[in-house]
């Protein structure tokens, strides 16, 4: 690493921030270094910070001389998806687009175990409502799928890791149609695992070797499901393929490593590992989205693309949609959408007062406005809180 010092003014698109020169809490950048992509990542630095420290060897010069960022740069493409619904509008469309999708999945599933074939029709028309949705605003149904009751583990991620993939496809600024192939990619992350045993899909302890071994060819079924089906785009069987490679080598089935593994493979990765991570699982303990975060931030660079796990941090954010948080007035709410500027100041709905007890109605707090939680100081965020927090499920705020 060689760390330079820069002064504000001298900013330029492309050079990676890595220091500020002050504490970075307080401020809104979601994480401890990024590349500047846009104009106004460069003025919102000015309002906090005299100079910057720029990570030098993360950066390239181009042919006019400016740094370029050379890692999260890579993975962003330049298609922009402005919010065209507010979450309030959006979430009741969201939930009819989720429940119906819950029910196609099923009977996807269905269709595959007697008939051991595909329903890409209903798949498609499916992973196209989700995007539509996405599009106009990520936190609805982000926040759907962190708070509906679920049903079969093996298959209750479907959705959510379609939601997961789309979005941040959506965040990279891919093009519609490779959101979309995000998206089919991840309703199908494991549907392999219909050709593993139950007694190794439901255990409840470590599997033996023979085991992890068997529920490792689950990548494998699957490719060989959907290579059967001519009508879904040959990439999807590639995204599938690479879902469980890792940087260092170490993943299956074929042990890739590094630039082996697409940006599709990747992002597929990641997504599929934080959507495991946020899950009831049978075999490991639920974590909270914050956790789940901080355990891939560990490991990038290791087993995740250090720029894909950099940029999926961001999109999902430092209090990630759904989470429980308690304000510093002892009040606890759900983040229900992200502010994209300030990713310390989401929008909260809180639901209990100081002493956990259900609000009625419910208040919902834009901290970007700096609401007055006293005369002398505004609302924020104290600390996060496990789902168990809540008396109730979260769905009821919602649902």
């Amino acid at each position: 690493m060689s760390k330079k010092e820069v002064r504000v003014d001298q900013l330029k698109l492309g050079m990676y921030v890595l220091e500020l020169d002050r504490p970075w809490l307080g401020t809104p950048f979601a994480f401890q270094g990024f590349p500047l992509t846009a104009q106004h990542q460069i003025d919102e630095i000015a309002k906090y910070c005299k100079s910057v420290f720029i990570d030098v060897e993360r950066s390239t010069r181009g042919h006019d001389g400016r740094l370029h960022a050379a890692g999260p740069q890579l993975v962003r493409g330049d298609t922009m998806y402005p919010t065209a619904s507010p979450v309030e509008v959006e979430v009741p469309r969201a939930k009819s687009v989720y429940g119906a999708c819950e029910v196609a999945v099923r009977s996807i599933v269905e269709r595959l175990r007697s008939e051991d074939r595909l329903d890409v029709k209903t798949l498609t028309q499916a992973v196209n409502d989700i995007t539509e949705s996405v599009l106009r605003n990520p936190d609805a149904m982000l926040l759907l799928a962190r708070v509906r009751q679920k049903g079969e583990h093996e298959f209750s991620r479907a959705v959510d890791s379609s939601v997961l993939m789309i979005t941040f496809g959506r965040f990279l600024q891919l093009t519609r149609e490779q959101v979309t192939l995000l998206g089919l990619a991840g309703m199908l992350l494991d549907v392999g695992k219909l050709r593993v045993p139950d007694p190794i899909l439901k255990k409840t302890g470590v599997l033996a070797p023979a085991e992890y071994e068997e529920a490792k060819k689950h990548v494998l079924h699957a490719v060989a499901i959907l290579e059967k089906e001519r009508e879904l785009p040959r990439e999807v069987v590639g995204i599938v393929l690479q879902h469980h490679e890792r940087q260092d080598g170490s993943g299956y089935p074929k042990g890739l490593k590094g630039a082996e593994i697409t940006l599709y493979g990747g992002i597929a990765g990641i997504v599929d590992t934080y959507s495991a991570l946020i899950s009831r699982r049978p075999y490991a303990e639920q974590e909270s989205p914050s956790n789940a975060l901080g355990k891939l931030y560990k490991l990038r660079g290791t087993l995740f693309n250090e720029a894909l796990v950099e940029q999926f941090i961001q999109c999902i954010g430092i209090y990630p949609v759904g989470s429980v948080v308690e304000l510093n007035t002892g009040e606890v709410g759900v983040v229900i959408a992200q502010n994209t500027v300030r990713r310390l100041q989401p929008r909260v709905m809180v639901v209990l007062d100081r002493e956990r007890r259900p609000l009625q109605p419910h208040k919902i707090l834009d901290l970007l406005k700096e609401p007055r939680a006293t005369a002398d100081e505004p609302y924020r965020i104290r600390r996060t809180l496990p789902a168990s927090t809540l008396p109730m499920e979260a769905r009821d705020f919602f649902l």
